[in-house]
C-alpha cells in the first residue's frame, strides 16, 4: 500500500486516539446527533404594523414587521438624520451689518431658503436659483455671500472678549482655481506633449544640477587634502629631530606615521610579528589608474618601486605615494572642470551667433568641436617634488614636469578615444577655413 493512501486510512501510532475509518465508529462525541437542542424560551412576536419617521415634516405613514415590545416607540433610524444649523437674521441685523450693494434682501433670503432646503449643497443650490426673479449669480458669489453673512453674525453676537469662529472662504482662489482646472482640460494633445516634453527636460536639469553639486564637493574636499598636507609638510619641516624623536612610542620605538587622506595604509598594532615591508603594500580599493599613475612617477623620479623598507623611507614613501595619488584626482577634477568650462563657451558662442543670425557652416562645426583642455603643469619643486629632496634630486637635464607623466584618461602615450576623436574634429574645421 501506499503511503499517501496509509496516511489517509491511518493515523500515526504515537497519537493514535481515533479509531479506523474502515470500522464504524460510532462514539459518545461522533458525528451524528440524534435532536438538536433548541432554546426552551418562546418565540417573540412579530406584528406588522405603521410607523412614522420623525425626520419627515409631511406626515407619512409606512408600514412594517416589527416585534410587539416596539410597538409605539420612535423609529429608530430618525437618530441619523442631522440637518445644517443655517442662521437667521433680522431686519434691524441686515441694515446695519449685511447690506451688500450686489445683493438684494430678496436675493438674500432665497439664499437661506436653498441652503436651508438642500443643507448647504451650493450645486444644488445653484441649479434651483431662481433665474427669473433674480439675476445670475456663480457658484462662487453663492458661497462668497452665505460666509460672509455668517462670520459677521458671529462677531456680532460673539460674548464680549470671546472669539468668535470663523469660516475661512477664499473666493478668488476658487475661480482661480476652476479657471486654471478649464484651461487643463481644454489644452490640445500638442499642448500635451510640450509639457511632457518640458518636464522631462526639468527633470534632466535637476539631474545635472545634482550632478554638478556632487563634483563640487568633490572637488573641495581635494582642496582641502592638499591644503592640509601641505600645512603638514611645512610644520613638518620646521620641527627639529629632538621633537620628531619624541613622538616615537615607547614600546616599540616606530614613528607614528601622519594618518593619509586618500590611501589608508595598513596599520599593525595588533601583538605578534610583522614585516615593516607590509606598510608599504598598496590597499586593494586602489584602481588600477592610480597604480598605473604611482609607477610612472615613481618611474620619472627614479625611485625603486619597492624600496629598503627603513622605518623613515617606509613614513616618507607612503607620503609620497599619497602625494601622487592626490594629484592624480586634483588633475582629473582640473580636467574636468575645464572640459565642462569649454563646452559652456562653445554654447554660448553658438546661441550668441544663432541669435546674431550668422550661423554658417564654420560656426556650426565649431560649435560641434569641444576640444580637449589643455594639461596645467606643476613643476618638480612642488607638490611631490618635495618628497624626493633627500638624495633623489634630479639634474635639471632631466627635469620633467610631474602633471605631464600622469595621464588621467589612459596611458602616458596613448591617448582616448574621444581625445582623437576631438583631435580629428579641429583639423577637418581648419582644413575648412583654409578653404574658405
Amino acid at each position: 500500500m501506499h503511503r499517501e493512501l496509509w496516511g489517509l486510512l491511518h493515523t500515526d501510532s504515537r497519537y493514535q486516539t481515533d479509531a479506523a475509518p474502515i470500522i464504524p465508529s460510532d462514539t459518545k462525541q461522533g458525528y451524528k446527533q440524534m435532536k438538536a437542542k433548541i432554546g426552551s424560551s418562546r418565540v417573540r412576536p412579530w406584528k406588522w404594523m405603521p410607523f412614522t419617521n420623525a425626520a419627515r415634516k409631511d406626515g407619512a405613514v409606512f408600514y412594517h414587521w416589527g416585534r410587539v415590545a416596539d410597538e409605539g416607540k420612535d423609529y429608530p433610524f430618525a437618530r441619523f438624520n442631522k440637518s445644517v444649523d443655517i442662521p437667521v437674521f433680522s431686519d434691524l441685523e441686515y441694515q446695519q451689518h449685511l447690506h451688500d450693494d450686489n445683493w438684494t434682501r430678496q436675493e438674500t433670503d432665497h439664499l437661506f431658503e436653498l441652503c436651508r432646503r438642500f443643507d448647504l449643497r451650493f450645486i444644488i443650490v445653484h441649479d434651483r436659483w431662481d433665474r427669473e426673479k433674480y439675476k445670475e449669480h456663480s457658484v462662487e458669489d453663492l458661497k462668497e455671500r452665505y460666509y460672509n453673512i455668517c462670520n459677521t453674525l458671529a462677531k456680532v453676537r460673539a460674548p464680549q472678549g470671546a472669539e468668535p469662529k470663523i469660516k475661512a472662504f477664499d473666493a478668488e482662489h476658487e475661480r482661480r482655481r476652476k479657471s486654471q482646472l478649464t484651461k487643463l482640460f481644454d489644452r490640445t494633445q500638442e499642448q500635451v506633449e510640450e509639457e511632457e516634453f518640458l518636464i522631462g527636460e526639468l527633470k534632466k536639469i535637476e539631474l545635472r544640477k545634482k550632478e554638478r553639486e556632487k563634483k563640487q564637493q568633490d572637488l573641495q574636499k581635494l582642496i582641502t587634502a592638499a591644503d592640509t598636507n601641505a600645512d603638514n609638510r611645512k610644520a613638518e619641516r620646521k620641527n627639529t629631530k629632538k621633537k620628531l624623536q619624541a613622538r616615537e612610542i615607547k614600546d616599540g620605538g616606530i614613528l607614528a606615521a601622519p594618518e593619509p587622506g586618500g590611501i589608508k595604509f595598513p596599520d599593525f598594532k595588533a601583538s605578534g610579528t610583522s614585516l615593516r615591508s607590509q606598510r608599504m603594500k598598496l590597499p586593494a580599493t586602489i584602481g588600477q589608474k592610480k597604480t598605473k599613475a604611482i609607477e610612472q612617477v615613481l618611474e620619472e623620479l627614479g625611485l625603486e618601486f619597492n624600496p629598503m623598507p627603513t622605518d623613515e623611507i617606509v613614513n616618507t614613501f607612503n607620503m609620497l605615494r599619497q602625494d601622487i595619488v592626490l594629484l592624480y584626482e586634483l588633475k582629473l577634477a582640473m580636467s574636468t572642470c575645464e572640459y565642462e568650462l569649454q563646452t559652456l563657451k562653445h554654447r554660448h558662442d553658438q546661441l550668441i551667433a544663432n541669435r546674431n543670425g550668422g550661423s554658417s557652416l564654420s560656426s556650426y562645426l565649431q560649435s560641434s568641436v569641444v576640444k580637449e583642455p589643455d594639461t596645467p603643469t606643476i613643476s618638480m619643486d612642488d607638490g611631490a617634488g618635495e618628497s624626493s629632496q633627500d638624495g633623489c634630486a634630479m639634474s635639471p637635464a632631466k627635469r620633467k614636469l610631474l602633471m605631464d607623466t600622469i595621464d588621467v584618461v589612459g596611458t602616458a602615450s596613448t591617448p582616448s578615444k574621444k581625445r582623437k576623436a576631438a583631435i580629428e574634429q579641429s583639423q577637418v574645421l581648419k582644413k575648412i577655413k583654409q578653404k574658405m
